[in-house]
């Protein structure tokens, strides 16, 4: 029968009405949250900023709360249809991993301690065995059964008594780095009442076994500043205080040295060291000066027998030399070159054994271990072959020993564990990575060291792996990670979630800019400060050099960078947005005037010799004219996931969160940006060995989406 007219008029209108509906609907859904405006006005050296978003840093503010959660809801709406992709590669990353793990043992003071995991479990469980490992096994802490009951969990600064009968611990539940100290029996498993709290979680023993040296936290700044003295047993509120730090810019604390025979406060800002040395056996004595503190002298000590070593940059020592002294005259006066300074050599630590000497160098960026006897009659470097490697030594506790622990590892090798007899010069691997799932194979991935040419004409290294066979016609989707700060190198190492990258056509690449130390100390020198802009444009330069080599195109190129690392994307998304199809930015530092001149904050008073103090106007305008968050501007941005963590105690989640909203107000393209707070975590991310695979499988999602990858 056929309906009237009019019937299938309304039909027809009610239809499009439903549809307009359903599209408007939708339209709703994918409109980012705009946060509210309100001017607040910041004004140093005649100078006003006005910051529109200064209101978000209202910790625990319901309207703040209320906007985190918004960008939350928005980015789940934005990748639900990638959540069953994250879900697989969360267990494709995790399925490589050998869940029912262990370390290599090692022995300290008749005990070999092992670190397992159980499978299906987050945590460590820390053993030790007596004497032999065919001994029981004794469970020091189960931190499973201990992170019951918490969203976070993080044991830290594990520290047995020389009697072996009792040992101390730091716990933070909250991911704010402040951990609480306690100290457990290790003969009847029972915890002391005693419960120190706003620490760094580590702490000393005397050699005692009753006096307990730690450090505390200022409560508002997270410094720490004071060196404090518990007796077992005792109040915690009548501890003495040994130590405090008075100078803002520095940060104590305390150790023994790996002989037992000293205690060692420590002093450090980002130029200069000193340190105190008190007996081990002599806990109520007094702590003596090794060496008074002079700007820009940095120096570390060793002891060994009746004197100490001392790695340093006195005397213009830029790279760093070697020095020793007698233990009663440790003034650097007296102070007797042992390894002079080298021009392109970076002296980086030493190792001391009865027999022998160990150094770790850095020669044009590739790490290099010396052995040297004591007597003279023999001097050597292990061997290293591969073109871009890391290498470095590890726990080396036993004194009396032949044998040297070194690990090793490369962009295609996984991580082994080496034991090499100095002696007889032969090398036994304890342990080599085991990666799981069958699919592995180090022959199918080729890694390289390529250079840049920056703008001013210097040589940037950049490391690089990828699966062989891959074609130089700018078609391969590209990850390029950075950080640039503090000295701090990112060597080329193996990772195996870095495998879902490769196994679906990416390069991963790690940009090697100045502000770190891969080339020497000048290298660090030259990207701090009033040179810090050489981090960015050295970045942003070797973005551009593998593009013009075709390893890969600007609608194929990606950018990572965390914390300092995240002011580098920052940084770089302002000079060069078109270089870049995504940029992932964990926990990123951006509003760097605002913060540096906020001393209430934590880590701001220490960072004065990083970055600079803006309370002095040239190194306002510098850092101002950098600064990711001041910097943003009506231009077009690429493709943006940002993350962080509320309780983040380095970087403030306002941080990201001001600069969210900021790109969202100015930005002039149709690319997506994406912001995740993680409510229940701090600057390290999720803790749990597995929860952190979680964050890994959003960041590679979030990349492969925008390449067209589905599986």
């Amino acid at each position: 029968m056929k309906k009237p007219a009019v019937i299938l008029s309304t039909c027809l209108i009610f239809a499009t009405s439903c549809k307009e509906e359903k599209e408007n609907s939708v339209k709703e859904e994918n409109v980012p949250p705009k946060a509210e405006k309100i001017a607040t006005n910041l004004e140093k050296h005649g100078d006003v900023r006005v910051d529109n978003y200064y209101w978000l840093s209202k910790r625990d503010d319901s309207e703040v709360i209320d906007y985190l959660e918004r960008e939350n809801d928005y980015n789940d709406k934005m990748t639900a249809h990638t959540k069953d992709f994250q879900k697989s590669l969360f267990e494709e990353l995790k399925g490589r991993i050998k869940e029912d793990d262990e370390s290599v043992p090692y022995k300290f003071n008749g005990y070999w301690y092992i670190t397992r995991f159980e499978e299906g479990k987050n945590y460590p469980i820390y053993t030790r065995k007596k004497e032999t490992l065919d001994a029981e096994e004794e469970v020091l802490f189960d931190c499973n059964k201990m992170a019951e009951g918490h969203e976070y969990f993080r044991l830290v600064g594990i520290n047995v008594s020389p009697d072996n009968k009792l040992v101390s611990f730091g716990v933070d539940t909250v991911s704010r780095r402040q951990y609480t100290i306690q100290v457990k029996n290790l003969e009847t498993g029972k915890i002391f009442p005693e419960r120190i709290d706003n620490t760094t979680g580590g702490s000393t023993w005397a050699n005692d076994n009753k006096t307990l040296f730690y450090t505390k936290k200022d409560p508002q700044t997270l410094r720490s500043d004071k060196i404090m003295k518990h007796t077992l047993g005792g109040d915690v509120n009548n501890d003495q205080l040994i130590f405090e730090e008075n100078d803002d810019t520095f940060y104590a604390f305390v150790y023994k040295t790996t002989s037992q025979e000293y205690l060692v406060i420590g002093s450090t800002s980002t130029l200069t060291s000193e340190y105190q040395i008190l007996k081990a056996d002599d806990p109520n004595g007094t702590f003596k000066v090794f060496q008074p503190r002079e700007r820009g002298h940095e120096y570390s000590i060793y002891h060994y027998g009746d004197s100490f070593y001392v790695v340093t940059n006195t005397d213009d020592a830029t790279n760093f030399k070697l020095m020793k002294t007698s233990e009663n005259n440790t003034e650097k006066a007296n102070w007797e070159e042992v390894i002079p300074h080298r021009k392109d050599v970076l002296l980086e630590d030493i190792d001391i054994f009865k027999d022998y000497l160990v150094v770790s160098e850095r020669d044009n960026g590739l790490n290099k271990i010396k052995i040297t006897r004591w007597d003279g009659t023999d001097s050597f470097y292990l061997p290293f072959d591969n073109e871009t490697y890391t290498a470095y030594t590890t726990r080396n506790l036993d004194f009396d020993t032949d044998i040297l622990r070194y690990g090793y590892q490369s962009m295609t090798t996984p991580a082994s564990t080496i034991d090499f007899n100095m002696k007889t010069k032969e090398k036994e691997i304890k342990k080599e990575q085991e990666i799981l799932g069958g699919k592995f194979d180090k022959n199918n991935y080729e890694s390289k060291r390529v250079w840049a040419t920056a703008e001013d004409g210097t040589k940037i290294p950049i490391s690089m792996v990828y699966r062989k066979g891959m074609k130089q016609d700018g078609k391969n989707p590209l990850l390029l990670y950075g950080y640039g700060s503090y000295g701090a190198t990112i060597d080329p190492y193996f990772s195996t979630s870095r495998l879902s990258l490769l196994d679906r056509g990416f390069i991963f690449a790690i940009a090697h800019i100045r502000g770190g130390q891969y080339l020497g100390r000048p290298w660090y020198e030259n990207g701090k400060m009033f040179t810090k802009k050489n981090t960015f444009t050295d970045f942003v330069d070797c973005s551009k050099y593998l593009i013009a080599e075709k390893y890969t195109s600007a609608d194929h190129q990606y950018a990572m960078g965390g914390s300092a690392g995240g002011l580098l994307m920052g940084a770089v998304v302002n000079m060069a947005p078109e270089l870049y199809n995504g940029v992932v930015a964990a926990v990123p530092f951006v509003d760097v005037v605002t913060t540096m001149l906020d001393d209430s904050i934590p880590l701001t008073t220490g960072e004065y010799d990083e970055w600079g103090n803006p309370n002095n106007k040239d190194s306002y305008e510098y850092m101002l004219s950098y600064s990711p968050y001041d910097q943003v501007k009506a231009q077009d941005y690429p493709n943006m996931l940002i993350t962080t963590g509320y309780h983040d105690s380095q970087v403030q989640y306002w941080e990201p969160a001001k600069w969210v909203a900021k790109l969202r107000e100015l930005k002039t393209d149709d690319n997506i940006i994406l912001f995740h707070t993680n409510m229940d975590a701090g600057h390290g991310g999720a803790s749990g060995r597995f929860e952190a695979l979680k964050e890994v499988a959003e960041e590679y999602a979030f990349m492969f989406d925008l390449e067209g990858i589905k599986e």
